[in-house]
């Protein structure tokens, strides 16, 4: 009888022992479930991050392009109404030489 009782215990601490195991390793699948879940929701939020970054530095660049081109455009506006200035100062000389060359051509012609 005593044989018996201590195989009864052995199985009954293998059996306990198996639960044990059991347990401790559905607690580690899970723990490594968790431990995905949230690398994946780190991974997620470094990635919306990252995508925040690069569209304010793209707007940034955006903006500054735009200000240079406005730049651009005001002092093409400014060198053109000097210009055109310039040129309409000049237009009673111009009209002056051209006559005065038209009236040489005209009398070296008589």
């Amino acid at each position: 009888m005593p044989n018996q009782e201590v195989l009864r215990r052995i199985k009954e601490s293998e059996a306990e022992a198996d639960e044990i195991i059991e347990a401790a390793e559905a607690e580690a699948q899970e723990r490594v479930n968790d431990a995905r879940e949230t690398a994946e929701e780190i991974r997620e939020e470094a990635r919306d991050d990252a995508q925040s970054e690069a569209d304010e530095r793209i707007e940034t660049a955006r903006a500054e392009i735009e200000a240079k081109r406005e730049e651009i455009i005001a002092g093409g506006e400014d060198e053109r109404e000097r210009l055109q200035s310039a040129a309409e100062d000049r237009i009673d000389d111009v009209i002056e030489h051209t006559v005065k060359l038209f009236k040489e051509e005209v009398h070296a012609q008589t």
